[in-house]
């Protein structure tokens, strides 16, 4: 019951891959089916007029003779002996056109002749036709399949003894002439389509020329990079006569482009006051936070003298203090990163890195298993070592603090080309809901929405391995499904630039 589904897919998609797909090819191809269509019902229509009109001429002839030469075979009938054909091959035609048939009916009987033909043997069938022909003058149409007579154009009328006396013409001559015309219409009207078809192609082409510089500006403005930073956007499509359609479409595009230049210009001041406000803000609170946190730490040197429940307080204001520093940190890093700072460059051995960060990972989560699937050879990329160190360390983290004791994590690194290193952090946890793997990177995404601030992170952290990779031109993604969360971060590999940059 599936097999005529599958067989009559892969026939519409060969049917539709010969339907032409641009609108330049649609109207020059549609244009050539109109006017092969006009052109078929031109030369029919012309066929049947010069068709009619030849029959019309022989209808004239046939009613001028009367039935005269049909009358004359009756009267030699009489004289020789039914039947006969006195006008074959070398007899007397009495002045009648070659091809011309003479015949007549009496008593069901046929006899018949045929100025040219000696001797014309008509079968059962060509007597039948010729049987049944009106005797009212009018002109009918007979098919003789007998010696190859063909077509014949017929007449009938009655003599004073009541025998039907039948007049006949051939049609081979209207059939010749009707094939010639249109031999020569197919010829005149192929020579017409292949003419038009290439001026056509060429006007199309011309009118056109407008929509193409609207396609080209949408193109350039598909390709820039609009999600974020600052954009600047081509200039419009050229002015067009609004009266056209072409026109309109470029006038809307180009205020289309407008209100997206203006709306991208919005967005990058408000993304850079944001910026602003952000590097401003951690600033500013880097020292009240330090302050803070040396005067609990100069409360607490004394712990014998401050009640145990102000002792507790200073360490809840301490931990506070220090969570809070790493926000500001983090918020502080990101606005750097968003700004373009440019990161340090040097040799980072990824190795070692990976080594160091699932060492430290074991200390702050001993009820994980922590495993390391390495390469035999060390894996160096140029980059920011402390960063790339922040990117593992994160990625660790997450796995140690979203994931059940005795979960697995795995660190893997692995290089799958000559410019390019990939390392792989992969947990046997419970994974990430679907909902919010297209999120996972933003700031403030929260896996556990429940959670409270006291209880969890600061939802940085996958952010900041983001926006780490990407400023060391790599990219990160994560495939996750219950029993298996891997986040996987390709980063360039190169030789280290000359000079180094610092991210302050």
């Amino acid at each position: 019951m599936t097999g005529p589904p599958r067989r009559a897919a892969p026939r519409r998609r060969r049917l539709l891959r010969l339907v032409p797909t641009t609108l330049r090819a649609r109207l020059v191809v549609g244009t050539l089916v109109l006017l092969v269509l006009a052109c078929a019902a031109a030369g029919a229509a012309s066929s049947l007029l010069l068709e009619r009109f030849m029959v019309e001429r022989l209808d004239q002839q046939l009613s001028v003779t009367a039935g005269r030469f049909a009358a004359s075979l009756v009267h030699e009938e009489h004289e020789h002996g039914y039947p006969r054909n006195p006008y074959g091959e070398r007899g007397d035609s009495r002045g009648q056109a070659t091809g011309t048939l003479g015949a007549f009916v009496r008593d069901g009987e046929v006899g018949a002749a045929v100025v040219g033909r000696a001797d014309p043997v008509l079968s059962a069938a060509d007597r039948k036709a010729l049987a049944a022909v009106p005797a009212d003058g009018l002109g009918h149409t007979v098919e003789l399949s007998s010696g190859g007579l063909g077509d014949y154009r017929v007449t009938g009328v009655r003599d004073p003894d009541g025998d039907l006396l039948v007049t006949g013409l051939p049609l081979d001559d209207v059939h010749a002439t009707v094939r010639r015309l249109q031999i020569a219409e197919i010829g005149v009207f192929a020579v017409v389509v292949l003419v038009t078809g290439i001026a056509g192609a060429v006007w199309v082409r011309l009118s056109l020329r407008p929509l193409d510089r609207v396609a080209a500006t949408a193109r350039r403005v598909a390709r820039l990079p609009l999600a974020d930073g600052e954009v600047a956007l081509p200039e419009g499509v050229p002015d067009e006569d609004p009266r056209t359609e072409i026109g309109q479409v470029g006038e809307a595009f180009n205020r289309m482009l407008g209100h997206v230049g203006r709306a991208l210009a919005h967005r990058h001041a408000s993304e850079q006051r944001m910026r602003t406000f952000a590097a401003d803000a951690s600033h500013e609170l880097r020292t009240p936070l330090a302050t803070v946190r040396a005067h609990v730490q100069l409360a607490r040197r004394d712990e014998e003298a401050v009640p145990g429940a102000v002792r507790h307080a200073l360490e809840r204001i301490d931990a506070e203090s220090a969570r809070m520093g790493t926000l500001v940190d983090d918020l502080l890093l990101l606005t750097r990163l968003d700004a373009g700072r440019p990161l340090a460059r040097e040799e980072v051995d990824l190795t070692r890195l990976a080594i160091d960060a699932t060492g430290d990972a074991r200390a702050y989560g001993p009820d994980h298993r922590w495993r390391l699937d390495l390469p035999e050879e060390p894996v160096t990329v140029p980059g920011d070592p402390d960063r790339l160190h922040q990117v593992v360390a994160n990625l660790l983290g997450n796995a140690r603090a979203h994931t059940p004791p005795g979960t697995t994590v795995t660190v893997a690194l692995r290089v799958p080309g000559p410019d390019k290193a990939e390392l792989t952090v992969t947990d046997d946890g419970p994974g990430i809901p679907g909902d919010l793997q297209g999120e996972i990177f933003e700031r403030f995404v929260r896996a556990d929405k429940a959670r409270t601030r006291a209880s969890g992170g600061s939802g940085l952290g996958l952010a900041i391995v983001k926006a780490v990779v990407a400023a060391h031109g790599g990219t990160v993604d994560v495939e996750s499904r219950p029993g298996r969360t891997a986040f996987r971060v390709v980063l360039p590999a190169g030789p280290v630039e000359s000079g180094k940059e610092l991210l302050d």
